[in-house]
């Protein structure tokens, strides 16, 4: 159930729209993303470099995993400045330049872009706005079909910016499992919705640190909720990989230390939760995202979602929390201070 319009956070509402988003979104880029994955297939791409900001950038964590796994290519991070600052071309021949924004406006992404095409990456853009330059640098455009975002703190963009990583490496990699999924998404996006996470709000919101933990394709969705809670709730969140963390991080896990754990049901499922419990015996509050049942300590998604599907559902459901949490600490999710929706990084 939604709240009344008038007393809704921007943030909350575009939430709340995600699910349509996603299914207006699949079915509008199926038969761009055929296109695409047939033009990708003939090309002897050996490796792909993802380029993005903030949340953006976030999500190219995401495909990092999502991508070496399906496609068995290696996925790095393009750093904007090598050519922005350093003035410093790289060498691009058979790379998938991917690049991901939500306005597609900022000049170091558009510098970079264009360096990376002019040393001879094949550029594929995912953006929110057609009009934008960066997307007129691409050889191929992905559109969010977000519509506008008006929130501060992006959260349907970001979602589908994940689903248009999912459905161009179902497509790309023939990954017949993947495809008929993501048919599901929307509808397990909008049971997501009435996910009940009330057992950790309180807490939360009374923090100044914690830490956001995840696990293959899972790390990216941390670091979206760490971002999250800083620019909204300003609690000092900090996103570690299950397996990072324990070199080091780890030994500030006591005495009611709260802890936020992404547990998607993959070959990561056994590790993840084997660290929930350690955090557990040494004194952490440990709040795991799964699916099942609920229970203490348990932040429910239902059951049977594929694996990489899980996590645009967990993203979803932490949102809506995330909202809740900033309004019990008496602050605006959509006015978060010294922010401004459109970043412009040179």
């Amino acid at each position: 159930m939604t709240r009344s319009t008038q007393t809704q956070s921007l943030m909350s509402k575009e939430t709340e729209e995600t699910a349509a988003v996603v299914s207006r979104q699949l079915k509008a880029n199926r038969n761009i993303i055929e296109e695409l994955s047939l033009e990708l297939r003939s090309r002897n791409i050996r490796f792909i470099a993802t380029c993005a900001r903030g949340s953006s950038d976030h999500a190219c964590a995401f495909a990092k995993y999502l991508l070496g796994i399906n496609l068995g290519l290696p996925v790095v991070s393009y750093a904007p400045s090598i050519a922005t600052l350093y003035g410093q071309s790289l060498k691009m021949k058979d790379c998938l330049f991917l690049a991901i924004s939500q306005s597609g406006r900022s000049p170091d992404l558009v510098q970079a872009t264009q360096n990376a095409k002019d040393q001879g990456a094949f550029v594929v853009c995912i953006c929110n706005d057609a009009a934008s330059p960066l997307v007129a640098l691409s050889d191929y455009y992905l559109p969010l079909h977000a519509g506008p975002e008006k929130s501060v703190a992006a959260t349907k963009s970001y979602i589908a910016s994940l689903t248009a990583l999912l459905q161009l490496s179902a497509v790309w990699g023939y990954d017949s499992g993947l495809l008929p999924a993501l048919d599901r998404l929307p509808d397990q996006l909008d049971r997501g919705l009435r996910n009940d996470w009330s057992e950790p709000q309180e807490l939360f919101s009374s923090a100044d640190n914690l830490f956001t933990v995840g696990r293959g394709p899972g790390f990216g969705i941390a670091l979206e909720a760490a971002l999250k809670f800083k620019e909204t709730a300003y609690i000092h969140a900090e996103a570690f990989s299950a397996a990072e963390v324990k070199h080091g991080p780890m030994s500030l896990v006591a005495d009611g230390y709260p802890v936020l754990i992404f547990r998607q049901r993959d070959q990561s499922w056994d590790s993840v939760g084997q660290l929930s419990t350690n955090f557990r015996e040494m004194g952490g509050a440990v709040f795991t995202v799964q699916e099942g049942e609920g229970g203490k300590g348990i932040l429910p998604i239902e059951t049977n979602i594929h694996p990489f599907c899980q996590l645009p559902v967990m993203i979803q459901s932490f949102y809506i929390m995330a909202e809740k949490i900033t309004a019990l600490r008496g602050l605006n999710p959509d006015s978060p201070r010294n922010l401004k929706k459109v970043t412009e990084t040179v």
